[in-house]
């Protein structure tokens, strides 16, 4: 290891010990309570959920080019729970970026070769719907299922970004609760096919095994997660045209959180995952499998101001599904394949909470990459805000 990247290293990870990881901030910023609250049977209440934000990245390396979303998304629905066990949405989602006059119909997100030929115009809209069936440790989610941060994936395998750009998750999903373990497993259907259509069916499928190895609420707490994503493009029609294509990534690691509740130090954690990417059928990548390390350490201070630093190593081949394009070893330019990827990455941020889910934030990213031969400082930056307001309309 050269010199200067050692001291980089020694560096970021000394800054990270006075502050705190940007999880938090999209934790208050972008995820939603899904168990139902006992007070709100038979209350039929209008929600109005809103994330406004402006996001700028400054790229200009091989792996990836600089984009900025300007812009906000907003969900009005009505909730009602006829009892209990069943809680009932149904809306609209409509995401509008600064300056745009047209949108195209398809997600924000690439989910295959398909970009379709329709466009939308004012507003990029998409009905809401829920339903869901909640018992004592299980909960059934149909239509509008919890996505983006609910499925608290780790760093290298979802970028916080798509909080803000990418189509609401729809499917299903199976949420089960228990002391030592949260586990969230689902299915996000992205493109449906109907009968001669020419594009292929597109939908994940993911799973997050969180297991406590004591209790979430004690003083400090080990943990590790268990994570798996597929992406499968397909289906029946236009297989000799596009081919099978199946593509995974996976994690597993150990973390700690120790709850310090001090003046200043709130939290400290860090963690350690192991990180594979495969290839099961197709042809999207030049190789089958690949390997990659991240580490990570945080603090929280004062509930609102954090740095959080990340070495991120893949030796030879990885592709992140939903990171950031700079976790890969192939570039998203030109898709040149690099023989390795080394990144430490350090993360200022700030969040302040208004009220329950009245929240206003900021952060600032750095990340330094070696590549083959090459090595490349990227950075981004945004602040957002997100207003939550509900009132109800009618209790029986």
């Amino acid at each position: 290891m050269k010199m200067g990247r050692f001291l980089f290293l020694i560096l970021s990870l000394s800054c990270a010990c006075y502050n705190s990881m940007a999880q938090e901030m999209w934790k208050e910023l972008a995820t939603s309570e899904y168990r139902i609250d006992s007070t709100d049977v038979k209350a039929l209440r209008v929600e109005i959920d809103n994330l406004s934000f402006f996001h700028d990245n400054e790229y200009s390396g091989k792996l990836t080019q600089g984009y900025s979303l300007p812009g906000l998304w907003i969900q009005p629905k009505l909730t009602y729970n006829p009892i209990r066990q069943i809680g009932l949405e149904v809306g609209m989602h409509a995401l509008i970026f600064n300056g745009a006059n047209k949108y195209p119909c398809y997600a924000y997100h690439d989910i295959g070769t398909w970009k379709g030929n329709q466009y939308q115009s004012g507003a990029h809209l998409l009905p809401w719907v829920r339903a869901k069936a909640q018992f004592k440790y299980l909960t059934i989610v149909l239509g509008n299922i919890y996505g983006g941060q609910n499925h608290q994936l780790i760093e290298p395998l979802f970028n916080p970004e798509l909080n803000i750009s990418q189509d609401p998750e729809m499917g299903v999903q199976l949420l089960w609760d228990r002391p030592h373990l949260h586990a969230d497993i689902w299915l996000n259907w992205q493109s449906y096919i109907f009968k001669l259509d020419t594009h292929q069916e597109a939908f994940t499928v993911g799973m997050n095994w969180m297991i406590y190895y004591n209790r979430p609420e004690n003083k400090i707490n080990w943990f590790s997660p268990v994570q798996l994503v597929i992406q499968h493009r397909g289906g029946e029609q236009n297989i000799a045209l596009r081919g099978v294509q199946t593509i995974c990534n996976a994690g597993v690691g150990v973390g700690m959180k120790w709850k310090a509740e001090r003046k200043a130090l709130k939290h400290l954690g860090a963690e350690i995952n192991m990180l594979a990417a495969y290839q099961q059928s197709g042809q999207l990548w030049p190789f089958k499998t690949g390997l990659a390390l991240h580490t990570g350490i945080n603090l929280n201070l004062w509930n609102h101001l954090g740095i959080n630093a990340g070495y991120f190593y893949a030796p030879k081949h990885f592709v992140s599904l939903y990171g950031n394009s700079l976790f890969n070893t192939i570039s998203q330019i030109d898709q040149t394949n690099f023989d390795g990827n080394s990144t430490i990455s350090t993360r200022v941020n700030y969040h302040y909470v208004i009220a329950k889910h009245y929240v206003v934030g900021a952060q600032a990213e750095a990340y330094q990459t070696w590549l083959t031969n090459h090595n490349e400082l990227n950075f981004n930056f945004g602040i957002y805000l997100r207003v939550n307001p509900n009132f109800l309309i009618k209790k029986w």
